[in-house]
């Protein structure tokens, strides 16, 4: 389900008028669809739209691994500047 957010943004002109251009080849009411059209576009290139199941189980499980190995163990300052310096 897809949730809608107001902002207030300031772009430059290029950006302007990019979205004026995807507004009128696209037939889109404003620029916010524009926006919109834009993100739907190139958006997956960046995020994800949906995490996907996998990678959820992925990471629990590589979470119940650290924590069968180390438990809840907490790392003193000295440990992580230790840590830091060996790269």
């Amino acid at each position: 389900m897809s949730r809608t957010v107001t902002m207030n943004l300031k772009a430059e002109e290029y950006t302007n008028r990019v979205l004026g251009v995807i507004k009128e080849k696209y037939g889109l009411n404003d620029k916010s669809q524009a926006l919109n059209k834009f993100a739907q576009m190139f958006g997956e290139e960046f995020v994800e739209r949906e995490v996907k199941e996998e990678i959820i189980k992925e990471v629990i499980a590589s979470c119940d691994r650290h924590i069968k190995k180390y438990g809840f163990k907490t790392m003193t300052t000295k440990e992580l500047d230790d840590l830091c310096k060996g790269e």
